[in-house]
């Protein structure tokens, strides 16, 4: 009777899935809806049936969408994939929604690089270069209207402009994380809402107050810290390694900062307004305040401050 189950919920699921899939390919004006679901029959299945069969329902989808679409919608059966079945995975292990969060981020990232190198091996597309490629023409043309209004462009501009869009290209790793972190959240929140609804159970994020990344972070944010100065040679592989490093954990050391901000203040019974103006004051003003954040966060995270006010207060 499982083994039924699992079949009848595979191969439901699995249509579900090819119908986003055909959605997100061939109906533009709705495709971003179709890519944004397309992880959530892996997650429901995942978190039902366990790792294996989502393994292999993961591996018959991929031949599907091959069919259903050609070769060119592999990358994408492949990346929605590694990720929901990462997600819900977790989910049926009942791991914390935080370790969930962390294992679907691996799993996209898993997707985005046999994305990234699979178009580069299968269609000859050089990412690093086509990105180049357009941010140099984003700039031409800017510099074009310029001209048209009258207005010289400076060579001081344009040499600003140009280490911006090598800065870019060389924090290409970091942006791909980034976006495993955005996308792996989306679809858990959003497989969440579905499984509460299909399960009647109640999964969802604790609080954000409650976000504390390991201790150990510290020290991976000093040694890149340390590192991107002690590398003179800025086209070096370890420079541009020890940047990315830096410009990840300083996003994570920003957000445990935030995090504590707005711990400090439900443990203060503040008014929950003080944190989100601070959220909204950082994006407006992000070189005034994102250091000050960052440093919060470092400060929590290395004496462990949550605890020292807890144990303040007994």
């Amino acid at each position: 009777m499982n083994q039924s189950k699992k079949i009848v919920d595979g191969a439901i699921l699995t249509a579900v899935f090819a119908i986003l899939l055909l959605v997100s390919v061939f109906a533009p004006v709705i495709s971003i809806i179709g890519m944004v679901l397309l992880p959530i029959p892996f997650v429901i299945f995942a978190s039902k049936h366990g790792g294996k069969p989502a393994l292999l329902m993961w591996l018959v989808t991929a031949l599907i969408s091959m069919l259903i679409a050609s070769l060119y919608s592999l990358p994408i059966a492949v990346l929605m994939g590694s990720g929901g079945v990462m997600i819900g995975h977790a989910i049926f292990r009942k791991l914390s929604a935080h370790e969930t969060w962390a294992r679907g981020t691996l799993g996209f990232i898993f997707g985005l690089l046999f994305a990234f190198v699979f178009t580069q091996v299968v269609f000859q597309v050089n990412w690093t270069e086509e990105i180049e490629q357009q941010m140099n023409m984003s700039m031409d043309s800017t510099f074009e209207t310029l001209s048209e209004f009258g207005l010289s462009s400076q060579e001081q501009g344009e040499e600003v402009l140009v280490q911006t869009i090598d800065l870019l290209v060389n924090l290409l790793p970091v942006l791909l994380v980034g976006g495993a972190i955005v996308m792996a959240f989306i679809s858990q929140w959003l497989s969440y809402k579905v499984i509460n609804r299909l399960d009647k159970k109640d999964l969802r994020f604790p609080p954000f107050r409650t976000l504390k990344f390991p201790a150990s972070l510290i020290w991976v944010y000093f040694f890149a810290l340390i590192a991107s100065f002690l590398v003179s040679d800025t086209t070096s592989f370890f420079y541009t390694g020890a940047q990315n490093i830096l410009v990840l954990t300083g996003l994570l050391m920003t957000l445990q900062g935030f995090s504590f901000i707005f711990f400090y203040a439900h443990h203060k019974k503040m008014s929950k307004a003080l944190p989100i103006f601070s959220v909204v004051l950082t994006l407006l003003f992000p070189t005034l305040f994102i250091f000050l954040v960052r440093f919060i966060g470092i400060f929590d995270l290395g004496f462990g401050m949550r605890d020292r006010l807890a144990k303040k207060d007994e």
